[in-house]
């Protein structure tokens, strides 16, 4: 192993990547051979960091690993020199998958011996800066720098990016000197105006009547989580607190994700957590209207059909279209033919012209998918992408802002271009920082590698975050939705701690749970100065804060039961509970006991206690009062504690096996023979208790008519561990 780590630093790997490199034993095994095919063909000079990196990547990327050697010559040899170049080499191995290989035809496709010089390097900027030059000193350093690279990319394929995006800089630099003040002031969210956006302002606000209009856009591709919670309040809150109006609308443009038990789940969850959409709507209502702007947007020359490969337009480091400057005509005659099926999967795109933010270049507007579509079924067998739809969508239906999460910022600058593009009435973007909860996962991926690992039940497990989870766990929307008040909305990413959560659970259940009584681990108490058939109904306050809320009565005989932890047969300083020198109160019942006598099983654990009683009117004052139940109903309890034993599961420098070695073995204990008072025998699922000095709990799905199970929502306050 050490041995191989040293074979991994050699070529440039930090020793933290040499060590995660090993872990994966497939990649491990293709990088060494790698290695040694580069040093077979480098000799004595070995291989430098320039090499290495190509080669971890290559394997790292690398499906047919018959070709490795292939590769590993070419990149040991410098004719494979570049991350542009090795993009090419993939693509063109996986699409000639015959032997032999032609290396002139390797060599044109990928660019190898074509040299960029500087000079061209120089001239290419040169001319790109030439054509927008009037925008540049009108606009100078608020410019999108990303179109002039993008455009430069495009004349000089193989040139590598960094060395642009240099000269890009030096002749802007040198074009428009330092930046001043001005320019170094904080570029404005910037809402774009157009000669036309008065006069489509005018249009929605005469549909609209200047109501607030927001949106709840998911994917129905899973269940919501806590996050996504804070997305609804601030949607469907910020509507309701200017008198407008929200709509839940369901991103359904990637047919192969989508189940109809997850549009049900979603709009359950959001009707849970007490909103009622305005309107229900699907991005699929205006599959026609959206193929219609598509061919308008090819029309105006912003948007044209593409024959690159998935592979190839990964990442931010996209080689330039070959096909972006394809006559209008052709891209709409290609674009009808992708609409008839007449293309393979990833046969062809249709890719807006236009410039990213973070630099990405011409996003997919359309992609083919020969997947029927849970509404649409077979009609359509070409789909949007988010990116196409969003704006348009929200233009369609006339929401007045787009409240999205921060990472979304960077597709702002698309969402207005697009509307604009198109002539279109185009909404406002802000952007808000995600919720996010250490202890727990909430991406779809890993919560089903939970459930099939049986790490968890199901979607719903209460040790879960997702929304289905909490509310099974007994967690009040209400207090969700306090909590995400609480937390409030900031542009920063907020990562906060579940015990915030449950502070909000405890002051919600702490007015809104009648208290009952329940003994988890029981130990019966015969009362020996009652007779045999003795019986009276206690009166037990549902809030003992506030009487006048109701109350329920709980039998009491001759025989008790309490936690075993309330009696200790030695007495311990501080103990404030039933020892056989201590009395102690029962709750409610008017009675102070004290023991008589232990009774043990063959093992010599406490098995009984005979008590006598007293009335607590005449009796000394006890240090403590224990709760008890009599006569009671048999009943399961769940106990649940956090899922992971790290803050951050998913942190490879916290939990470097990854988060399935981190789970908390004691995240679930269960207790099958508890027993709880009859006052909650009609209780129905999802009802909610204080089990006085024991904690709120909420009854379970699982119940049944014999058998009832509560799971624990939250401890009480006090330390659990307070004697």
């Amino acid at each position: 192993m050490a041995d191989t780590v040293e074979l991994f630093t050699s070529i440039g790997l930090s020793e933290q990547k040499a060590k995660e490199t090993l872990k994966n034993g497939a990649l491990s095994s293709t990088l060494r051979d790698a290695i040694v095919q580069a040093q077979n063909v480098l000799g004595t000079s070995g291989v430098d960091k320039t090499i290495g990196t190509l080669l971890y990547s290559m394997a790292s990327r690398l499906k047919d690993t018959k070709r490795l050697e292939f590769l590993s010559i070419n990149i040991a040899q410098r004719k494979i020199s570049s991350e542009l170049q090795l993009a090419a080499a993939l693509e063109f191995l996986k699409s000639h998958p015959q032997d032999p290989i032609s290396q002139s035809d390797f060599d044109e496709a990928c660019g190898v011996g074509i040299v960029i010089t500087p000079e061209q390097i120089e001239d290419a900027v040169e001319s790109v800066i030439k054509k927008h030059k009037e925008q540049l000193l009108k606009e100078r350093y608020r410019f999108n720098i990303g179109l002039l690279m993008g455009e430069a990319r495009s004349a000089l394929k193989w040139a590598d990016g960094k060395v642009i995006k240099n000269e890009v800089d030096m002749q802007v630099l040198h074009l428009l000197g330092p930046k001043t003040e001005a320019d170094l002031e904080k570029k404005p969210k910037g809402y774009v105006v157009t000669p036309n956006t008065m006069n489509l302002l005018k249009k929605h606000l005469e549909f609209t009547g200047g109501q607030i209009r927001t949106r709840f856009p998911p994917e129905p591709n899973g269940i919501l989580h806590i996050g996504h919670a804070k997305a609804i309040n601030f949607n469907f809150g910020y509507a309701k607190a200017n008198n407008g109006i929200c709509f839940l609308r369901y991103d359904d443009t990637n047919p192969e994700k989508e189940e109809e038990k997850y549009f049900t789940a979603i709009k359950d969850m959001v009707e849970w957590l007490g909103y009622t959409p305005y309107d229900v709507t699907h991005a699929s209502d205006h599959f026609q209207k959206l193929y219609d702007l598509a061919v308008d947007l090819i029309r105006r020359g912003h948007a044209y059909v593409c024959h690159q490969k998935g592979e190839e337009l990964k990442g931010h480091n996209v080689p330039p279209s070959p096909w972006r400057d394809r006559p209008i005509e052709e891209s709409l005659v290609l674009f009808e033919r992708m609409k008839k099926g007449l293309f393979a999967e990833g046969e062809a795109t249709l890719r807006m012209k236009m410039v990213m933010e973070d630099g990405k270049m011409d996003p997919v507007a359309y992609r083919i998918k020969y997947t029927p579509h849970h509404r649409t079924g077979d009609e359509w067998c070409i789909y949007p992408t988010y990116d196409y739809t969003h704006c348009l969508c929200d233009s369609i239906e006339n929401i007045t802002h787009s409240l999205c999460t921060k990472e979304f910022q960077a597709r702002r600058s698309s969402y207005y271009w697009l509307c604009n593009a198109l002539d279109l009435y185009c909404p406002v973007q802000w952007e808000y920082g995600r919720l996010n909860l250490t202890y727990t996962v909430v991406s779809k991926r890993k919560i089903i590698k939970l459930v099939e690992t049986g790490v968890v039940r199901d979607w719903d497990d209460p040790r879960l975050f997702t929304l289905t989870a909490l509310r099974r766990r007994g967690f009040p929307p209400e207090a969700i939705n306090n909590f995400c008040a609480r937390v409030g909305v900031t542009v920063s990413q907020t990562t906060t701690e579940p015990h915030l959560l449950e502070a909000c659970v405890r002051d919600v259940l702490n007015e809104s749970a009648p208290r009952a009584m329940a003994v988890l681990e029981p130990l019966k108490v015969t009362i020996t100065n009652l007779p045999e058939n003795a019986k009276s109904d206690v009166r037990v306050p549902d809030f003992p804060a506030n009487e006048a809320k109701g109350s329920h009565t709980v039998p009491f005989t001759r025989t008790i039961f309490i936690e075993q932890s309330d009696f200790r047969e030695v007495m311990e300083k501080g103990y404030k509970r039933l020892t056989p020198e201590q009395p102690v109160g029962l709750r409610h019942a008017g009675y102070v006991i004290s023991v008589q006598k232990i009774i043990k099983d063959s093992e010599g654990k406490v098995a009984e206690l005979e008590v006598t009683c007293c009335s607590s009117e005449t009796a000394e004052k006890p240090k403590a009062f224990i709760h008890w139940v009599s006569k009671p109903l048999a009943c399961e309890v769940r106990l649940y504690e956090k899922l992971f034993l790290h803050k951050h599961p998913e942190d490879p420098s916290e939990v470097p096996n990854g988060f399935l070695s981190d789970i908390n073995p004691h995240s679930l204990e269960v207790i099958r023979n508890a027993l709880v008072d009859t006052s909650v025998k009609t209780a129905k699922v999802f009802d909610k208790f204080q089990f006085e000095r024991v904690g709120y709990f909420s009854l379970d799905p699982d119940s049944t008519a014999n058998k009832l199970i509560f799971n624990r929502t939250v401890t009480l306050k006090e330390d659990p561990g307070k004697i």
